[in-house]
């Protein structure tokens, strides 16, 4: 069995033989998290990696910096589709590159850019399983020369159905026709344990796919077992799905499970707990049940 878009993910064999190919644009999307007491998490670029060693010909995106709106009180929102596209089109990306996203550090960060770019139309992207520690593992060479790409010029339009916005979450809670996942840890989603996001819980009747039960050591399952869990879940009938999670970071390993399993009404919503918990007037219910 294999996945219905195996396409989506590329081995580190497979790159490598890749590796000076004109059309390849390949990228270090890496950050770091640390809890902040206050609630939510502390993200660092992952640039200080990145400079240390990273995959030859490799360059660095920064997704704070590049493709985040800083006029969004929620950290990570997307930019506005024109300026995103303008920003992956910056970075080196037109219609024809063959895009490979790594991570140094987590696979919700690679997910995540594959997602935005997948967002902004462009269907000729994957991300390295595995991250950096498969390619170092497979035995491959690394290197420490900075490399980047020349900007390029990109027209494109944005798949509005792959985002969605808290007036769309409000109105998912009582549609039994849709199916909300909160990908988030099973402590963070009941309101147990030390961390939060300032308000305890999750979204009411939103079910709870925790995202690292779909990984292996930072590399995605088999497709019999991913296939398992999203069914057995509801993730693949045929209800469109919302995923979220605190910052709509690892919603992204939820939603990239599913379109490659072959389900095709999914989206994630970019707002997530940090924007949620911060509007008193919207719901929470503590505990494991939706």
């Amino acid at each position: 069995m294999s996945f219905a878009h195996p396409e989506y993910l590329i081995s580190p064999q497979a790159l490598a033989d890749k590796l000076g190919n004109d059309n390849l644009r390949l990228f270090d999307v890496s950050f770091y998290l640390k809890p902040n007491p206050k609630g939510g998490m502390i993200p660092t670029s992952g640039q200080a990696v990145y400079d240390q060693e990273h995959i030859p010909g490799a360059a660095f995106l920064n997704q704070y910096d590049q493709l985040t709106d800083k006029n969004s009180p929620v950290g990570f929102t997307r930019l506005p589709d024109d300026e995103l596209i303008q920003a992956f089109a910056d970075a080196g990306i037109n219609q024809d590159s063959d895009v490979v996203f790594y991570s140094t550090s987590m696979t919700m960060w690679s997910t995540r850019a594959w997602w935005l770019l997948n967002y902004c139309g462009h269907k000729q992207a994957a991300i390295l399983d595995g991250g950096l520690k498969a390619w170092r593992n497979a035995g491959h060479d690394l290197s420490t020369e900075p490399a980047n790409y020349a900007a390029a010029e990109w027209t494109s339009a944005a798949l509005p159905q792959h985002f969605v916005d808290k007036n769309d979450v409000v109105s998912a809670i009582d549609n039994a026709g849709v199916c909300t996942v909160n990908a988030l840890s099973p402590e963070v989603y009941a309101g147990t344990g030390d961390h939060h996001y300032g308000r305890r819980g999750h979204i009411p009747n939103s079910i709870n796919v925790f995202y690292g039960t779909l990984l292996e050591d930072e590399k995605f399952r088999s497709p019999q077992d991913i296939k398992q869990s999203l069914t057995d879940a509801g993730l693949l009938d045929d209800r469109p799905v919302i995923a979220y999670c605190g910052g709509g970071i690892s919603a992204t390993i939820d939603a990239f499970a599913c379109l490659m399993s072959g389900k095709r009404n999914v989206a994630v919503y970019d707002g997530s707990m940090g924007e949620w918990v911060k509007d008193a007037s919207l719901p929470l219910v503590e505990g494991s049940a939706p």
